[in-house]
């Protein structure tokens, strides 16, 4: 039996509005959950906050370690791979097995991580946690399976890094020190065996004190005190005569092997020598030096820092030393760390250095030692990425093959840095994938200072394609001018591209909007400008009556036209600076350059959009743009409302705030503007509390009953609304005043101003009832540009709008074009209201449109031309041209046969627009306006990003929540098909930066420096495989150096096994207390094991199986006994027979 309904029936008579419908016909949906699956494929960028770093000399592969734990390996251009630990703990160092494939990792945690780089994704095979000591240092001999671990009391153990098992021998520091000495050495801070004698270990401890100790006798050898400050660090020279010592006081000490009582040599290389009766310079530590020899001359002699304190402004450098030669390399950031690359993984051989690896903070350098001067290899791979930091990113795949290429051309013509070194890049190890994506992609990143950059991102690989500049056509801003409103005037929020008509168009930071245009071609031209006031300020926001029933919408006759910036009607309270106040009205924050400018092949500038500061307020930031190249329109809206500007003509269309968009229909009654000269705190982040009790009552919007309960969306045509009680704001609280640009470069976000420092949204993203007195305006949050049904009586689709704003409502703007050709150049485009709001529940993130088979209807564009021969070709462009815009005259043939009054009862559906907000998603049927699906998408979180994308030749809507989960629903049906945990929005960064492309394609700015690509195909997950880089090699290890025979048989020490000295039958086993080993989860290990498991069942089955046929054959081999024995008896009693069967008894 059916279950009644009353609410239902309620509703039906409280309403006029149609029921809601399912499609008349079904759509097949294609996609299942087996075709999503969420995994990372690759990260990009410069390691951020980088701490350690390794470099394998044979196999030719760099490996940096970071604060996060995480861990970037690089090889050749396009080798790249990314690991990350369990955990946070920082990488406080990384020690490579040379030519082995293996790498240890040391974290702060005091943990040791054996990495098996021999597969394509490197997994943990071995971790040992130390539990009473933290580790400092550590060391790892060339070809030894013994890893020497230093910790902060000063004792060093030892492991097999075989096993990750510690071995019971240990040196104890008050072993190594003298029987006299009463003080703690310190914590070792350098660990070195002998180049040529590895029985003998060089103990390096903070204090200054030195030990050779002997691992065959268990005694120290020799003991070096250094009279300097700390110490910093070691290095041998390749004999093992000499080591050199680097100290706190900016010196360097040589010591001879066998004369510890004092140095051999003691000097500040930047230090001024001491005259009599002074003190020596003081100078800046020496953190880390090397002492790499060379066969054609003196040694090297590289160290990091040592600057005298007295010589202020300088930077930090690197010091090459060789002979009589002293070179101070200045570099940009701190240095981390630097290593000399040598052809020979041999200590007791000749170095031979050809460069010098160094990692700084927020950059990697590479130095050239054969070639004088010093000068850098110019860096292939793509850490410049945050040469200037990040605001937003945008990502185009599958976009059109000849893209790239284009990109390419300009980039390649624009100046290149000069002097770098010619030879080639050392760090040359891997290989790339053998498979290939299938479609281009690119991606483009803008910067704080105004530029862009775009990436060629095919496969998983990241080459820079062009970089453009778009603070080169406004003029300098004076020292002494005030940075009141913005640290980063030029910094891009907002970027969209239509890729088949190359048109480009970016927002700012400073309310400025400029709209690029693709020539290969240099040009000279005057920038067309345009000066926008929008402002829109109220002092209150009042909630609609439920029982009262809205107002009709104006006629469409009211319109805006091409002639100026003319609002639409609106009621009184209303105030927009379009309409009056001119006198308030100020100038743009940032001024064009005038006369001629010369543009570059590339995007060059086709009209930049201003807005204008009103009563000294800076402009709103800009939320939302859009572009359509075949309309030759552009949109932007910020919280104060909405702009069109015709690209073509230079003219502004549209300039409204956002009440005013609704006209009489407007669900909130605003009273009349406050006072523009009061002062008032702007909406940001500042009232904790306040976002706090928003948090509660997030991206509930002033939807009806009805709405809620069934889902029809709202019309203005005598719809019944929810009585919404009156909002008072407390009188001594203070109001905000309008959103403005505040002094931060601000990510790509869903809306509102955001503000860099901390991260986080500085608006208000609610759209509560109950915090309505906590919202100080209602902004355009999402555009979009479409051909499709403006009102439910529509019979043929036609240009238009669609406006999403940041409390759920959404608009729709009538677009009357006019013809093409010259007509468009001189007759104004007539905009209009169609009267058409929908509503739901939080901030319009994303608006799609679906044909009537459930497919994406792509926007309309106008295919880009080359210039050249378009002038040289006109009358067969023309030809194209209308051939490519025969959708407007197939338009105006449809009108011209529609009905004078069509009725909706002969119009069916035709189309659907996917809307989906911060807390719901409603597939709306038109021209009906009827829900035909809605889904609440999440009640205790909010939606970040949302889009409609391709893929597995289908469509899906995919959503990034605010808790870390990413979802993908079907359309039209909004069925789920996904819901992945997939990280924790631990930084808002994350969310502003997410954007979802085709293909199942996704990126977000990981770190300040980097970018991370996910996606959601299964299919790509399948063949990632495939596509990710080798980095193991199978490569021969160098030969060792040769000696003669009777130095080999006079010098060299007798060859020691170590497992003699530190195995378990030598040195027993080590306490359990000391450290804990843990056996890797994954790798060639737990393959090993599974395989071995498998091996093992096999062997066992294969066992039993022949036990089985050996039973079977000594059974038979019985049986064929018994069967022989049986037949025997039979003849033999044969014959017994024959001979007695003729006699009598008595004869017997």
């Amino acid at each position: 039996m059916k279950k009644f309904n009353f609410k239902k029936v309620l509703d039906g008579l409280t309403s006029s509005s149609a029921p809601p419908a399912k499609p008349e016909t079904e759509i097949t949906e294609t996609l299942g959950s087996e075709h999503f699956q969420v995994s990372k494929t690759v990260r990009h960028g410069f390691p951020y906050q980088p701490t350690a770093m390794a470099y394998d000399p044979v196999q030719h592969i760099l490996a940096i370690g970071c604060k996060s734990g995480s861990i970037r390996l690089f090889g050749r251009p396009g080798v790249d791979c990314h690991v990350m630990h369990d955990n946070d703990a920082a990488v406080l160092q990384l020690i490579f097995l040379v030519n082995e494939g293996a790498l240890v990792s040391v974290c702060s945690d005091d943990s040791l991580h054996l990495w098996n780089l021999r597969q394509k994704r490197p997994a943990i095979l071995h971790s040992l946690k130390y539990n009473r000591e933290r580790i400092t240092y550590c060391h790892l001999p060339f070809q030894s399976k013994w890893l020497y671990i230093g910790t902060e009391r000063g004792n060093v153990h030892i492991a097999n890094i075989e096993s990750f098992v510690l071995s019971g021998y240990v040196i104890n520091w008050n072993k190594a020190i003298e029987l006299s000495q009463r003080t703690h050495p310190g914590p070792v801070v350098s660990l070195s065996d002998n180049p040529t004698d590895s029985t003998k270990l060089l103990i390096g401890f903070e204090t200054g004190m030195i030990v050779q100790w002997d691992l065959k006798t268990k005694t120290a050898e020799c003991r070096y005190a250094c009279e300097q400050q700390t110490l910093h660090s070691l290095a041998w020279h390749h004999e093992g005569k000499q080591f050199m010592c680097s100290h706190s006081d900016g010196s360097l000490s040589v010591w001879n092997y066998r004369s510890p009582s004092k140095p051999a040599q003691v000097f500040q290389p930047h230090g001024h020598p001491a005259q009599k009766g002074s003190k020596p310079e003081a100078c800046r530590p020496i953190m880390k030096v090397a002492w790499p020899t060379s066969r054609t001359g003196d040694p090297f002699i590289v160290f990091s820092d040592g600057l005298p304190y007295e010589r202020s402004g300088r930077r930090p450098c690197i010091t090459v030393m060789q002979g009589k030669s002293v070179t101070v390399l200045e570099m940009e950031y701190p240095v981390v760390n630097f290593l000399p690359v040598s052809s020979t993984p041999w200590p007791n051989d000749f170095q031979d250095p050809y460069a010098i690896i160094v990692l700084l903070e927020n950059d990697l350098v590479v130095i050239d030692l054969t070639t004088p001067g010093y000068p850098c290899f110019q860096n292939p791979y793509p850490m410049d990425l945050h040469e200037s930091p990040v605001t937003c990113c945008t990502y185009y795949a599958d976009c059109p093959p000849e893209m790239i290429p284009a990109f390419y051309t300009v980039g390649s013509r624009q100046q290149k840095k000069t002097g770098f070194s010619d030879k080639n890049w050392p760090v040359k190890g891997g290989e790339w994938g053998t498979s290939t994506c299938s479609y281009p992609e690119i991606i483009i990143t803008g910067h704080a200072d105004g530029s862009l950059k775009f990436w060629d991102a095919s496969a998983v690989t990241l080459q820079l394609l062009y970089k453009l500049r778009t603070s080169k056509i406004f003029e300098k801003q004076p020292l002494n001018q005030s940075t009141e409103y913005e640290e980063d005037p030029f910094a891009i929020v907002k970027i969209a591209m239509c890729c088949e008509s190359r048109i480009l168009c970016v927002a700012g930071t400073s309310g400025h909007v400029i709209v690029y245009r693709y020539n290969k071609v240099e040009t000279t031209v005057d920038v067309p400008t345009l000066e926008i006031a929008l402002v829109y300020e109220v002092d209150d926001l009042d909630s609609p009556d439920t029982d009262q029933i809205p107002p009709p919408m104006p006629p469409p006759s009211s319109s805006v036209g091409s002639a100026g910036s003319g609002g639409m009607p609106s009621p009184s309270p209303h105030h927009s600076t379009s309409s009056e106040g001119a006198e308030k009205v100020g100038s743009p924050l940032l001024k064009v350059k005038s006369g001629p400018q010369k543009m570059v092949p590339g995007y060059q500038v086709d009209l930049c959009a201003q807005l204008v500061t009103v009563e000294g307020e800076p402009p709103s930031q800009i939320l939302c743009l859009a572009i359509n190249s075949l309309y030759g329109l552009m949109a932007f809206g910020n919280m104060q409302g909405l702009a069109i500007v015709d690209i073509i003509q230079k003219t502004t269309l549209l300039n409204l705030g956002t009440p005013d968009l609704y006209g009489s229909a407007d669900p909130y009654t605003r009273t009349q503007p406050r006072s523009p000269q009061r002062k008032k705190p702007p909406a940001g982040l500042g009232d904790l509390g306040e976002a706090q009790a928003v948090e509660q009552e997030r991206c509930r919007s002033p939807t009806t009953e009805r709405d809620e309960s069934n889902g029809v969306c709202l019309s203005p045509t005598g719809t019944t609304r929810k009585k919404l009680a009156d909002i008072k704001r407390n009188r001594n609280q203070p109001r905000p005043r309008m959103s403005k640009a505040h002094s931060t470069a601000s990510m790509e976000g869903n809306g509102g101003d955001a503000d860099s420092k901390d991260g986080s949204f500085s608006r208000s993203r609610s759209s509560s009832m109950s915090s309505l007195e906590n919202v100080s305006a209602e902004g355009i949050n999402c555009l979009s540009f479409t051909e499709s049904y403006t009102r439910k009586t529509d019979p043929v689709t036609s240009p238009c709008l669609w406006v999403g704003t940041t409390l759920g409502s959404v608009l729709v703007i009538v677009l009357n074009l006019p013809p093409q050709g010259d007509q468009r150049l001189t007759q104004p485009v007539i905009v209009s209201p169609s009267g058409t709001i929908l509503r739901l529940k939080g901030a319009i993130l994303a608006m799609s449109f679906l044909d009537c088979n459930g497919m994406t209807i792509p926007p309309l564009f106008a295919k880009w031309e080359d210039p050249k021969k378009k002038e040289e070709n006109r009358e067969a462009k023309d030809g194209q041209s209308m051939q490519r815009r025969g959708w407007q005259q197939l338009q105006h043939l449809h009108r011209q046969k529609a009905p004078s009054s069509p009725t909706t009862e002969t119009i069916s559906d035709r189309q659907f627009v996917v809307i989906c907000s911060e807390k719901q998603a409603k597939v709306i049927s038109l021209p009906s306006q009827t829900c035909a699906y809605k889904l609440n998408i999440t009640e205790t979180s909010f939606v970040c990003k949302a889009d409609v994308v391709s893929i597995a030749n289908s469509v899906c809507l995919a959503c990034f929540l605010a808790n870390g989960h990413i979802m993908t629903f079907s359309l039209p049906s909004l069925r789920p098909l996904l819901d992945s945990d997939f990280l924790p929005l631990a930084d808002m960064r994350i969310a502003q930066t997410f954007s979802f492309s085709n293909c199942g394609q996704a990126l977000y700015l990981c770190t300040p420096s980097e970018i991370q690509r996910i996606t959601l195909a299964a299919d790509t997950c399948e063949s990632l495989q495939e596509m990710l880089c080798e980095l193991f090699l199978p490569v021969d290890t160098p030969e060792g150096p040769k000696q003669s025979f009777f130095k080999g048989l006079f010098s060299s020490p007798s060859i020691v096994d170590k497992e003699e000295l530190f195995g378990e039958a030598a040195s027993g086993k080590a306490s359990r207390s000391v450290a804990k080993h843990i056996p890797g989860t994954g790798g060639i290990e737990g393959v090993k094991a599974e395989a071995g498991s498998a091996m093992a069942e096999v062997q066992k089955a294969r066992m039993a199986l022949v036990e089985r046929g050996e039973k079977l054959s000594e059974l038979e081999e019985r049986t064929e006994a018994l069967k022989v024995g049986s037949e025997m008896y039979a003849s033999s009693a044969h014959q017994v027979m024959e001979k007695y069967k003729n006699k009598k008894w008595y004869q017997l």
